[in-house]
């Protein structure tokens, strides 16, 4: 019986921080109404009793912004206190936060590990690289901040890895950040590829990366990383973790590695609902929670979204790689011709990263564990 996963907006697209490339605040920008306020407590609660009503074997609130923690310690006090009250089926209850660290202080942290909260930690990289495109609103670097959050998670001894976004600078720096990430002690790690402007042109802003830059630092990272695991350093890289669970025989657990979309619900502050985090857009809009789970689904339905995903190109399809690339996330390839996904805008930095370290990741799908 497949999880339910509910994706968070508790703030909708507020923010301390001005990041110079920040993916939600372009996509807010795009729609009629950018900013849905702060969300209700009423809304949370109805938010908790429908999805444990919903699930079957286990469910996921997850929070993501904006910066999620300016909702308060008191709304997530009430979420968990509202879980406890209505999981009436006893199933299995997930916690995730993906923040900045602006906010975290020890009590933040004591209540993200007594109610087993996975954290996400925005962290890209050395202070000159952070400090490039991580910036509060004054324009002062906020990298100081976010290692004085990291310091204090790792001395609580509190569950969190480290989300990086792959900019065009930080991705020819790769060696020096894995480095300064060892030596932090920082052993779980995701990396994902910078976004550009929703309906612009790639490649023209100063973080842009291109298929070429992308496929030399997934090569060089690899490298690091395959050497990190054969020296018996266990880091744990998503994207290289999930390709050895699919040479292992077994589904990624990376949504984007799955080669369609999945059945998601991102929901803003106001309890409007869409299909996943980068179609938070007027026009895939499903509703609003107090709709209910089945007419939710049935609007998903009617725009084709999870549909629209299974169109696989001609040329992915006589591709050697095809079983372990599967196209690739769809906001890669979401440029539509004649009404169907076109190849992955990173298709070439796939092919130049599989053609280089294949043979040394099924090496470690198996001989190692």
């Amino acid at each position: 019986m497949p999880s339910l996963y509910l994706l968070i907006k508790p703030v909708s697209g507020k923010c301390n921080m001005r990041c110079g490339y920040c993916f939600y605040a372009d996509e807010a920008s795009k729609r009629n109404v950018a900013f849905y306020g702060h969300m209700n407590v009423s809304i949370l609660r109805l938010i908790v009793e429908m999805a444990l009503a919903k699930a079957k074997s286990e469910c996921t609130f997850a929070f993501q912004g904006g910066e999620p923690t300016l909702a308060g310690l008191k709304f997530y006090q009430t979420l968990v206190k509202t879980v406890q009250e209505k999981n009436y089926k006893k199933i299995p209850i997930h916690y995730a936060i993906q923040t900045n660290g602006l906010t975290l202080n020890r009590e933040w942290i004591s209540f993200f590990i007594e109610n087993n909260f996975l954290i996400g930690l925005s962290l890209d990289g050395n202070k000159e690289i952070h400090d490039s495109h991580r910036r509060e609103r004054t324009g002062k670097g906020t990298y100081s901040n976010v290692m004085r959050a990291a310091q204090l998670l790792k001395s609580s001894e509190a569950e969190f890895n480290i989300l990086t976004v792959v900019t065009a600078q930080l991705a020819k720096n790769i060696t020096k950040i894995y480095g300064f990430y060892l030596r932090n002690n920082f052993l779980y790690q995701q990396y994902i590829p910078c976004l550009e402007q929703i309906g612009e042109q790639r490649g023209q802003y100063d973080y842009s990366l291109t298929p070429r830059v992308y496929g030399e630092f997934l090569c060089d990272l690899f490298g690091l990383w395959y050497n990190s695991i054969t020296n018996g350093k266990a880091v744990y890289i998503r994207w290289f973790n999930n390709l050895v669970y699919i040479l292992r025989g077994f589904l990624p657990e990376h949504c984007g590695m799955t080669g369609r979309c999945g059945k998601y619900y991102a929901v803003e502050a106001d309890g409007s609902v869409y299909p996943c985090d980068f179609y938070v857009l007027d026009e895939y809009r499903l509703g609003y929670i107090s709709d209910g789970f089945e007419a939710l689904d049935q609007k998903r339905a009617d725009l084709r979204f999870i549909e629209r995903s299974l169109h696989i190109d001609s040329a992915c399809k006589n591709c050697r790689w095809f079983t372990l690339c599967r196209g690739g996330c769809r906001r890669d390839r979401d440029e539509f011709v004649d009404g169907v996904l076109p190849i992955n805008y990173y298709c070439e930095a796939f092919k130049f990263f599989f053609e280089r370290c294949y043979e040394r990741l099924k090496y470690i799908a198996i001989n190692l564990r």
